[in-house]
This record gives C-alpha cells, sequence and structure tokens, in this order.
C-alpha cells in the first residue's frame, strides 16, 4: 500500500526546499543530444523521418564500436536525437528500469501535434491521448515517445519554465 499523504508531504517538503522563484538561470545551454539504441537502422530512420518527420542530419560509425552506426534526428530547436546500433550483441528488448528511460516528450505545434496523430493512425500505430495535449506511443524498438502540443517551458497551459 502506497502512503499517499507521506508522499504529498515529501513533495511539499522538497518544493518549499528547492523550488525558488528567484532562482538562477541553468549552467547547461540545452540538450544536445540524446542516446538511444536502435535494433534497425533503416527502419529507425523510416519511423523518425518519414512518419515524424525530424530530419536525418548525420550518421557515422560509432567511434566506441567498431561496425556501429551513430545517428541522429533534428527534433528542433537546436536538440537533437541521436541512436546508436550495436550489431551481433544481441541486446535484450526495451525496458524501463531505474535510471533508464520512461519517455521523450517532443513540443510539437499543434497544427503538427494532429497531422503527426494522423500519420500514427494511417501508419497503425497504437497510441494514447491525454489531456487533449499528449500523445503517447512507442517506436519500433519499444521507447516511449510523447508528442506534446504545448509550447517548450510549458505543461497543460502551466508554465513548468
Amino acid at each position: 500500500m502506497i502512503d499517499l499523504d507521506a508522499i504529498e508531504s515529501e513533495r511539499a517538503r522538497i518544493r518549499e526546499t528547492y523550488l525558488h522563484d528567484d532562482r538562477p538561470g541553468s549552467s547547461a545551454r540545452g540538450l544536445h543530444h540524446m542516446a538511444l539504441l536502435s535494433s534497425d537502422l533503416e527502419r529507425t530512420v523510416r519511423f523518425y523521418q518519414e512518419l515524424l518527420e525530424f530530419p536525418l542530419t548525420e550518421i557515422f560509425e560509432n567511434r566506441d564500436y567498431q561496425g556501429s552506426n551513430h545517428f541522429f534526428f533534428d527534433i528542433g530547436n537546436g536538440n537533437l536525437l541521436a541512436f546508436f546500433d550495436f550489431p551481433g550483441l544481441d541486446l535484450g528488448p526495451y525496458a524501463e528500469v531505474l535510471g533508464g528511460l520512461h519517455h521523450i516528450a517532443i513540443s510539437v505545434e499543434p497544427e503538427t501535434w494532429e497531422r503527426l496523430r494522423g500519420k500514427l493512425d494511417a501508419a497503425g500505430v497504437p497510441y494514447q491521448v491525454e489531456s487533449g495535449a499528449s500523445i503517447y506511443f512507442r517506436d519500433p524498438d519499444g521507447a516511449r515517445l510523447e508528442l506534446l502540443a504545448d509550447p517548450l517551458g510549458e505543461m497543460y497551459g502551466d508554465r513548468v519554465l
């Protein structure tokens, strides 16, 4: 059984201790890239470039594993979504684990959100819509993605930045 009152109390304590209106700017410039794993290079390119309309920007050999590709997709605002494939390593299927990936939320314009939802329908990709602004689905290797029709720095109409 989960003690929801204790969880809310701890959330309030963390908020009071660490969340400040007068916080300084971040030391970071932004997300350069986030790297995921791909079991099939071309299938991943077709999914992200053709279905989701994230252009492939570069592909080269992974310096850490001979024969492996490191490839990148433009997800807007100077940010990249990257992938590695590891031929011959026989990696297991996607799994959510502590310290691992839960999902990637990518902001898109509302009109783009509607268009991409239609493309997911046409491609037979199952998805779930939440709050009328988020659509959750999985890529071909099982990574969970969210397309969010809210602007960067907002979540369901509230500022989070």
